[in-house]
């Protein structure tokens, strides 16, 4: 006899409830002894960099973009911010309760757009801290814009487009120019490149964006945006990391005075 195929017949754990969602990318602390991902997201120098930029977070209000599985946000958590994570992914964001329910911190998910919260709920926030999201929007000026219009300090991580640094004749170097839009923003030109995700969506651990088309910024591009948002205060994290098989990318913190 097997048990119908919505229960759990093991012995009540939390392994059973990662079990339960498939699609993990990330791996629990190793006190936890749980099968998971694979990726090294706790304790994340990239959200270090945050925190190391912004200052005391303790009973700061910080929005998190993007959390995905909830090891960033376990990390503002214990660092004392009062934390809103915002996740689309539908199965994203049940991994996040998961990992909130067996680490046992303090956050608030919630499901859906961010965009739309940025420019529909009034909150303001102390910090806003987005990992691995603004290349993969399909407006990432208006995510800009809407984080400009609820926080004067943001960190992003990101990838972005180098098309000068490929040598003249590579076949990447036309692919990305005949993508090529330029939009005006706050009085400066901004490139941005469309992509397409080529079904990557359809995989478990797909965690991407909401739409298939997206946009990426080039460094130059994503800075000056930020200037034009009143950020005067811009810091890159070390010098642009091209070693990654998805593309070059950077942390950058931004904040007005």
């Amino acid at each position: 006899m097997t048990p119908f195929e919505t229960y759990e017949s093991r012995l009540p754990s939390a392994q059973n409830a990662v079990d339960a969602i498939d699609g993990w990318v990330g791996r629990f602390p190793p006190e936890y002894a749980l099968k998971a991902g694979d990726a090294a997201l706790f304790d994340d120098p990239r959200v270090r960099f945050a925190l190391d930029r912004f200052g005391p977070v303790a009973g700061r209000d910080v929005l998190e973009i993007g959390p995905l599985e909830a090891a960033h946000t376990r990390t503002l958590a214990e660092a004392g911010a009062i934390v809103d994570a915002i996740e689309a992914n539908k199965k994203a964001y049940l991994r996040c309760l998961v990992a909130k329910e067996i680490m046992r911190f303090s956050a608030n998910f919630y499901l859906g757009d961010a965009v739309k919260w940025l420019e529909e709920t009034p909150k303001r926030y102390d910090l806003i801290f987005a990992c691995g999201v603004l290349y993969h929007m399909p407006d990432p000026l208006r995510l800009l814009e809407a984080i400009g219009a609820r926080t004067d300090a943001v960190c992003l991580w990101t990838h972005f487009v180098d098309v000068d640094s490929l040598p003249i004749g590579d076949a990447r170097r036309k692919d990305w120019n005949a993508t090529l839009e330029t939009q005006r923003f706050r009085g400066a030109d901004i490139r941005l490149y469309r992509r397409s995700y080529v079904r990557a969506n359809e995989h478990a651990t797909f965690c991407g964006g909401i739409f298939d088309e997206h946009r990426w910024m080039d460094r130059n591009g994503l800075l000056k945006a930020l200037a034009a948002l009143g950020m005067t205060e811009i810091v890159v994290d070390g010098e642009n990391h091209t070693d990654s098989p998805h593309g070059p990318f950077l942390s950058v913190f931004a904040r007005r005075p």
